[in-house]
């Protein structure tokens, strides 16, 4: 009987990660006095997310095309990275709405790729848990157009808030713990109200991880948000643009 020796496991384990709050703290600290550092971000999730995304991968699994999903297993940044596609989704539409955001913000999905590979030895792996998380990974800018927040240091603590709600994530909710009590030393605008409105909008909206994005990129923006039930930004938006990052260096 053929044997598998220890060596050839696969070395991925999300299902019970060791969480590293010191590791997360650290990061945490840098991504708060830089919001550039994409990197930090990427290591808070690796410290705090692995059981999140072992559950997402099964939650997706039990919705009506996430078995087809997962057994297709598509590594949605190559699709993203595929300009004559992009460029082929109509206007109006989620994947438009996309299009435009990562050019004029001079963004790639290829380059949040790099980013998430450094320091992580199984990013790449060729493991059911290691793909949900790349895909939660590629679908970030997409949840920046569905929510409706924009990159500016508040528009990232929001959707950290409603990615927490989405995902279960630790890693989000250590962020926009971070985020919020950061803005609380601000008093000029109700920064506190629109992260935890970011969070309660992500509570109530459908389970995006479950969604086929190659199919929603088509979709009507307007229509795609109030099919998957993405409420307004209120009080986001009620926040002057120039106000948007006084006290809230946050990105990702």
């Amino acid at each position: 009987m053929a044997m598998i020796e220890a060596a050839e496991r696969p070395a991925f384990r999300t299902t019970s990660p060791k969480l590293e709050w010191g590791h997360a703290l650290k990061s945490l600290r840098r991504l708060l006095n830089d919001k550039e550092d994409t990197t930090a971000v990427f290591e808070i999730m690796r410290a705090l997310n692995g059981t999140s995304t072992a559950k997402g991968y099964l939650r997706l699994l039990e919705t009506q095309q996430g078995g087809r999903i997962a057994f297709q297993r598509q590594e949605f940044a190559t699709l993203l990275m595929d300009d004559a596609w992009l460029d082929s989704l109509p206007e109006g539409s989620v994947g438009a709405a996309y299009r435009s955001f990562i050019r004029e913000e001079q963004l790639s999905a290829d380059g949040l790729v790099e980013i998430s590979r450094l320091g992580a030895a199984h990013v790449d792996e060729q493991h059911p848990y290691a793909w949900m998380g790349r895909r939660t990974r590629d679908v970030h800018d997409i949840w920046h157009i569905l929510s409706g927040y924009h990159r500016d240091g508040l528009g990232e603590a929001c959707l950290v808030g409603f990615s927490f709600a989405q995902t279960g994530g630790l890693g989000w909710a250590l962020i926009a713990v971070g985020a919020a009590s950061r803005a609380r030393k601000a008093r000029t605008h109700p920064y506190v109200k629109a992260i935890w409105q970011g969070y309660r909008r992500g509570k109530a909206a459908k389970w995006l991880l479950g969604e086929d994005y190659e199919r929603l990129m088509s979709e009507p923006l307007d229509a795609a948000r109030r099919r998957l039930n993405i409420t307004p930004a209120t009080i986001y938006d009620s926040i002057p643009a120039e106000a948007r990052d006084d006290s809230l260096p946050i990105a990702a």
